[in-house]
Parts: C-alpha cells; sequence; structure tokens
C-alpha cells in the first residue's frame, strides 16, 4: 500500500509540473542515439544532423551520425568516435576507427586548446622507434600499428620511464600529450555545464527556455501529449523510478565510487580512500599477509576486482600534509622494478598505503627460508633479479624529477610479481632530495641493521649520499649469493661468521665459494655477483660505484671485471662479535648533520 501512495504522489507531481511549465507537447529535444547500441545523446549534446533545434544542446557540443556510428569532431576537424557517454562524471570515451589514437597524438590532431573538452592531465611522452620488440620494458607493452611497419615498432611511452632506453630503440619526439595505452581508449571530460549533481538526483539537465540562457534541473521524463498519453507515460516511468530508487539506490553509490576510482586511475595518480573503504576492499582486514614494525598488510580488492596489498600504518601520526605528499611524490613513480602505488588513505589518524599484489611476496621467503616447499631461485634468474633490483636504484637515484634515496634495500623490500620479477617496496624512510644534489642532511640514522652503510652512522667515513643505497645493495647480493644472513652465529667454522669477509678472502686466495652450483655458468654468474657485491660495500662512499655502473658491471662480461680493494682493512667495519645493543640504537647513534 505505502508503494502505491508514493506512486501516485510522484503521479501528480509530475502532472503538476507538465501543465505548470508548459510542457505538455511533443518535445522536440527528446534523448536519442545513433543505433540501439550507441550512446544515448541528450543535453549538454544534441544530434545537429536531426534537425533538433539550438536549445536542445550547449554550444560546440554537437554530434553526429555516420551508419551506427556517433561522431566527435575536434576543432581541429578530426573525427573520432564515441564509445560511451557517461553524464554522471562527464566524460566522452572516445576511440578511432582506424585504431591510431597514437598516430593522431603523434601529428597533434587532438588539440582541445578552443572547446570546453580536456583531457585528465597531460605528461611528457615519447615514441620510440625500436628495431625490435622489447619484452618487460615499457609500461605501455604494444606498438602503435599505424605508425610501426614490418622492420621496426614505435612505442609510446612516459618520459620518465625511459631514461635508460635498450639498444635497439632510439627517441623519435617528446611532446606534451594526454596519458593514453594502446589497449584503452581516449576519455575527454567538461566540467561546463555542471550537471552532474542533477544526474544524480536522478533529473536531467537542459535550457529553462528556448533562449538558451538559463540552465535547470528537471525531472527525467520523455516528451509528451495533453490526455491519457501524458498519464499512461508518466505512470510507467514513475514506477519504474521508484522502483530502481528502492532496488539500487545502494548500487548507485558503489558506482560511483568505481567511476571516481577509474577517473583517477587513469590519471597515474593514486586514489585517496576513507578508512571506511579499507575495510570493504579488505572485508573487514579478513586475510592477513604479514607483520611487521611498520604494521600489519592485508588482501585487499578494488571495486574494478584488482588484487591489492593494504599495509596499515602503525604510529602513523605526525605532520598530514608531509605525508600526503610524500604519497603524491611515490605515486609518480613508474617504473618495472619499483611497486606501483595504486591508493593511500589519510583518514584522521588512520594512514595506510595500497600496493599492487605480489603473488610471489619478498625475496627473503626464497634465499633465506628452509622450507622446502618454496623453490629455490636457479643462478640466471638470481642474475636477473639482481639487475632488476638494480635498474630501479638506478631509477630512484636518476630517473625521476626528485632524487629518491631508499634507504631501506634488503631482502624483506624486494617483492616478487608471479614471474618473479623484482620490483622495490616500501618508502617509509626514504628522502627526497634534488637530482643534483648528492650529499644529504640527516639528524636520525635510518635502515636496518646489516644493511645500513657505515656513514650513516658516523661521518667520519664520508658524507651521506645516494652512495648509502649502493651499499645495502651490496649487502643484500651478498645474501643472495650465500643464501643465508651476512653475519651468522650458527655456522660451524668461526671464519664463515661474518660471509662477505670470508667470501672476499676466498676470492683473494683463488679458491673455491663452495656455493650451491648445478649447471655449467653457475659458477661464473655467482663470482660476478660476488665482486659486484664487494664493489658496492668499500667502506668509504667514494670507492663505491653509482648504480649506472652497477648494471653495466652485472650486464657486462667476467674479463672486464676487476678484483675490488680489500673492503675490511684497517678502516673497516668493527669486530663481527662488537654489536649495538637494540636498545642503545635509538641513543649511541652520531648524529649526522651535513652541509647541502
Amino acid at each position: 500500500m505505502g508503494n502505491l501512495v508514493a506512486v501516485g504522489e510522484t503521479i501528480l507531481l509530475l502532472l503538476l509540473f507538465f501543465f505548470d511549465s508548459g510542457v505538455c507537447q511533443q518535445d522536440t529535444c527528446s534523448p536519442s542515439n545513433c543505433s540501439d547500441h550507441g550512446p544515448e545523446i541528450r543535453f549538454p549534446f544534441r544530434l545537429q544532423d536531426h534537425n533538433q533545434p539550438q536549445h536542445c544542446g550547449y554550444p560546440n557540443f554537437n554530434l553526429s551520425c555516420k551508419g551506427n556510428d556517433t561522431v566527435f569532431n575536434f576543432p581541429s576537424s578530426t573525427e573520432v568516435f564515441v564509445k560511451e557517454i557517461d553524464y554522471m562524471s562527464q566524460t566522452l570515451t572516445i576511440f578511432d576507427p582506424q585504431n591510431c589514437i597514437g598516430g593522431l597524438l603523434f601529428d597533434h590532431k587532438l588539440d582541445l586548446s578552443n572547446s570546453l573538452f580536456h583531457y585528465y592531465k597531460y605528461y611528457n611522452h615519447s615514441f620510440l622507434n625500436c628495431s625490435s620488440a622489447v619484452d618487460d620494458f615499457f609500461y605501455n607493452n604494444q606498438p602503435i600499428p599505424c605508425l610501426s611497419g614490418f622492420h621496426y615498432h614505435v612505442f609510446l611511452s612516459p618520459e620518465d620511464y625511459v631514461s635508460s632506453l635498450p639498444v635497439s630503440c632510439q627517441r623519435i619526439k617528446t611532446i606534451l600529450t594526454p596519458y593514453w595505452r594502446y589497449d584503452l581508449p581516449l576519455v575527454l571530460k567538461w566540467d561546463t555545464p555542471r550537471c552532474s549533481h542533477c544526474e544524480e538526483r536522478g533529473g536531467r539537465c537542459g535550457f529553462k527556455s528556448k533562449t538558451g540562457e538559463e540552465i535547470t534541473c528537471k525531472p527525467a521524463v520523455k516528451g509528451v501529449s495533453i490526455g491519457i498519453f501524458v498519464l499512461l507515460v508518466a505512470t510507467m516511468i514513475s514506477i519504474k523510478v521508484y522502483n530502481r530508487w528502492k532496488s539500487n539506490r545502494k548500487e548507485i553509490e558503489n558506482q560511483l565510487n568505481v567511476e571516481k576510482f577509474l577517473e583517477d586511475y587513469k590519471s597515474l595518480k593514486p586514489m585517496r580512500y576513507t578508512y571506511a573503504d579499507l575495510k570493504k576492499m579488505t572485508d573487514q582486514f579478513k586475510e592477513k599477509l604479514g607483520q611487521g614494525g611498520y604494521g600489519s598488510v592485508f588482501k585487499g580488492k578494488l571495486p574494478n576486482e584488482v588484487i591489492v596489498a593494504v599495509k596499515l600504518l602503525q604510529n602513523s601520526g605526525g605532520n598530514g600534509e608531509e605525508f600526503i605528499n610524500e604519497v603524491g611524490t611515490i605515486g609518480r613513480i613508474h617504473h618495472v622494478n619499483v611497486v606501483r602505488l595504486l591508493g593511500f588513505c589519510a583518514d584522521r589518524f588512520r594512514r595506510a598505503l595500497i600496493y599492487e599484489f605480489m603473488p610471489n611476496e619478498s625475496l627473503e621467503r626464497f634465499i633465506f627460508s628452509a622450507n622446502s616447499k618454496d623453490p629455490l631461485l636457479g643462478w640466471e634468474k638470481l642474475r636477473d633479479i639482481a639487475v632488476g633490483v638494480a635498474r630501479g636504484i638506478e631509477y630512484l637515484h636518476q630517473g625521476c624529477e626528485q632524487r629518491i634515496l631508499h634507504f631501506d634495500i634488503k631482502p624483506h623490500n624486494i617483492l616478487l610479481d608471479h614471474n618473479f620479477n623484482p620490483k622495490i617496496s616500501d618508502f617509509g624512510l626514504a628522502k627526497l632530495c634534488s637530482r643534483g644534489q648528492s650529499i644529504v642532511s640527516m639528524k636520525v640514522a635510518r635502515g636496518t641493521m646489516g644493511y645500513i652503510a657505515p656513514e650513516v652512522f658516523s661521518r667520519n667515513f664520508g658524507n651521506v649520499s645516494y652512495k648509502s643505497d649502493v651499499y645495502s645493495f651490496g649487502m643484500l647480493l651478498l645474501e643472495m649469493v650465500g643464501g643465508r644472513k651476512n653475519t651468522d652465529a650458527t655456522v660451524r667454522n668461526t671464519s664463515e661468521v661474518y660471509f662477505p669477509e670470508w667470501v672476499y678472502n676466498k676470492l683473494i686466495q683463488g679458491e673455491g665459494l663452495r656455493l650451491r652450483i648445478e649447471e655449467d655458468g653457475d659458477a661464473e654468474i655467482a663470482k660476478k655477483l660476488t665482486i659486484v657485491a664487494l664493489w658496492c660495500i668499500q667502506w668509504q662512499p667514494v670507492d663505491r660505484p653509482s648504480m649506472k655502473s652497477v648494471v653495466q658491471m652485472l650486464e657486462g662480461s667476467m674479463e672486464s671485471m676487476m678484483m675490488p680493494p680489500d673492503p675490511f682493512a684497517s678502516t673497516g667495519p668493527p669486530n663481527t662479535n662488537v654489536t649495538l645493543p637494540e636498545e642503545n640504537q635509538g641513543t649511541k647513534l652520531s648524529t649526522i648533520t651535513e652541509l647541502e
């Protein structure tokens, strides 16, 4: 009975509106489309070839039909097809019938400077000509067909992603373009006229009169005639609107959240979520992936079904703006060897980071674990992982607008995707500085014991710089080679307690490393990784190579490599029996204040 009363009230309101506004006549501005499967066309758009009056659409929001396709013309007279119109988020999804959006961007034919439409965000993109296919290098892994030929491939990639090009690739040109991927359409947005609030209330925007001056929000009904037809159509629409409102109110709310996520995700910008969103995506933090001093990590799922890892931070007080600024900086990092930040939460005192999910967890699991269920990584795969991590650190040091010093490179922070490709994670201790800056100021030592460079403890060893990450990477390499912690008091031979010094002595004496060698070539890979590691852990920062040189050594031949100086001379590390008590680590470390 209550439902019938509500329907009757809705019908009465609709009839009063029709008679009072004087629109009880055939509506020439009714929604239309070019085909049954085409997008619905209504205000602010109008079909200019369907004889609709000018007041049916906003100025310069004209569409036309080409067969069954809906056509949109850029100010440059470039013709593209319309795939979808979302009146709620005020977006227009377009595509090129020749499948050549990349070619149109290359020729500057998609210019919107003289229209009310705009792209979400612009980025510097490079067009790259590669003589052969390049696997796992470009974020956009597909060549542009209309610009490519039989013997060459043209890629479009963000500029900061191609700081180190493969030998087979050459940069054609770099231009400012909207974000676009080969397998995605292009999305335009309009801000004027602003009709999204009207759409959220179930209304439809339109001009109040035929003069086309003032915009108003009208009930979402089609044009009607006087008499019983008005009552019949109004009744049908009222029942439909009421039933949809009653059964889908929650569904509409969820859909709005999905649209908002997609809008930010397409612009390569991490999405901001509320704490309630985190509980929803993790099913009330149901599945825990890990626990550490930083907090806990839970498995979650975004509205678009993408699996993510939600890191819920503990003790996350402090300046909220600094947290958001850090997230904004790390959110712009896009590299195949750096974990992708998809979102974050800064809801009062609750803060979290949302990363892409890595199914093989961390490198630590495979080089330290005694679990027989975890497969051993072969030497070729270990070398590939080492090269990937080195490339990722090099990108942080040289490939970003600001130099990023990680300060916590260790196996636990190297995540592995489904193909065991490494991705650097956990930027909680990272420090930002300008690319031309080589020395940084630090008031508190940061990092994990066993991986921290000596200059981080005392400036007697030199200045704190990007070379501190090089040291940590060297210690990581040695643990990959030895399959154990660098300091292990459980071994029987006391000379092997400190693995870095033991392995150096073996190399100097020309003895074998007694490692797990299974196939031809494994010994050479192990020796190369060890030599590179010993170069990286030199105690004076000036003696360590840059990460660019490290990558070159890892990818070069053994013949070109030289044995490093002894890292364990008189200026070397303290005796392995001397350790810093954990409870005193925060009070006995020297305060470092470096000159800029």
